[in-house]
């Protein structure tokens, strides 16, 4: 591949996507805040890029992949930031999980400086980006994702990349995923607990919901981790409380009623207060365990 491709965060989930980039052939330049994973790509062929600006100079594509919407604005728009140093044409791909509307002004900043931004929030934690098969929700110009969308092919199923809509619909698409997973994390949980408590044995109790109308990519992965009890992340869940926070405020802008995910926001404060924000989202079963006096 000739196109050269800016990469910025190369955290959990983004220095696999990025490797997978390197891997497909495309040359990249990279960023990132902690310099160990920046090292490991540059040792498998990347171009180091001591600031954004620096990877802004060198790509007309760039992926921004940081915790939050505080950390794109940053990356973007701060000092040293992509928008210092933005070419004529860039297209800016940021697959950070952000707020709908912290999306919609850096796009509308992009356009001012002759540039387009998609916002491109991703599904699938870290066994997707590893495996390319990550599910990516797009909003933005329809013309720039036709043209990015080779690349994203690369980091996720090209089945399950959807162009939504207008800049901030992809972060809106994203919150919407998370109120899904929240919602049915805990009623697995709750499942799994009551099998438990009966003396069933929950794992039987998985395989066969597994088989019927109630199986779900969650019951798959999240039941198996709380079934072993381990919570390696994938997704952390202060990263999961993060977007949760922004689904509460994108609820309240839009005066829409969410009980159940009032709930999960608060199983999720318990599960942060009792220090499980380093382990895999899924702990949050642990923390409905803990209530129904399971150990």
């Amino acid at each position: 591949m000739s196109q050269t491709i800016g990469f910025i965060g190369l955290g959990l989930m983004g220095r696999p996507m990025a490797k997978n980039l390197l891997k497909a052939g495309y040359k990249l330049v990279v960023n990132s805040r902690s310099q160990g994973p920046v090292d490991d790509l540059v040792s498998s062929g990347a171009v180091r890029a001591i600031t954004p600006a620096d990877v802004a100079r060198q790509a007309t594509c760039i992926i921004t992949m940081v915790p939050d919407s505080p950390d794109v604005e940053l990356v973007l728009d701060g000092p040293n930031g992509v928008f210092t140093a933005l070419q004529p044409g860039t297209i800016i791909i940021d697959m950070s999980s952000i707020a709908p509307g912290v999306a919609r002004r850096l796009a509308d900043r992009a356009n001012a400086l002759g540039g387009t931004m998609l916002d491109a929030p991703v599904s699938g934690g870290d066994i997707g980006a590893i495996n390319g098969t990550l599910s990516i929700m797009v909003g933005g110009d329809a013309a720039a994702f036709a043209k990015a969308k080779p690349i994203l092919d690369v980091m996720g199923n090209p089945e399950k990349i959807v162009h939504i809509g207008e800049s901030g619909s992809g972060q809106l698409c994203k919150l919407c995923n998370q109120m899904v997973i929240g919602g049915t994390l805990v009623v697995v949980a709750e499942a799994l607990a009551l099998a438990k408590k009966a003396g069933v044995d929950a794992g039987k109790v998985r395989e066969a919901l597994l088989g019927g109308f109630a199986q779900s990519r969650v019951l798959e992965v999240h039941g198996d981790r709380a079934l072993k009890n381990t919570y390696k992340p994938g997704f952390y869940t202060h990263l999961f409380a993060k977007d949760m926070r922004n689904v509460v405020a994108t609820l309240a802008e839009h005066e829409t009623a969410a009980p159940v995910t009032a709930v999960v926001q608060q199983l999720l404060h318990a599960t942060m207060a009792a220090g499980r924000g380093n382990d895999d989202n899924s702990v949050m079963a642990k923390t409905v365990f803990d209530m129904s006096g399971l150990k």
